[in-house]
C-alpha cells in the first residue's frame, strides 16, 4: 500500500485529473480520495479564540515563595 499526499488543481469544468506514477504491479487497486479545500486566507480567525475572556495577572512577587507558603498552610 502506498499513501500519497499532494496539492493539485481542479479545472474550470470541475474535474480533478491525477497522474501518479507508482511502482505497483499491473492489476486492480482500491483508491480512496479525500478532498480537502485549501484555505486561501491564512489569517482567518480561529473558532476558539478566548483572548477576550482571559486577562493577564500583574503580580511581581516570588512565585516559588508563595507556593511554599500555601503548602505550609496545608
Amino acid at each position: 500500500m502506498e499513501i500519497f499526499q499532494l496539492t493539485t488543481t481542479i479545472d474550470a469544468s470541475g474535474h480533478l485529473h491525477l497522474d501518479i506514477p507508482t511502482e505497483l504491479a499491473p492489476g486492480q487497486v482500491n483508491i480512496v480520495v479525500v478532498l480537502n479545500p485549501v484555505a486561501l486566507d491564512r489569517t482567518q480567525k480561529s473558532d476558539y479564540d478566548f483572548s477576550d475572556l482571559a486577562g493577564k495577572l500583574l503580580w511581581e512577587g516570588d512565585g516559588l515563595a508563595a507556593q511554599r507558603v500555601l503548602r505550609d498552610e496545608w
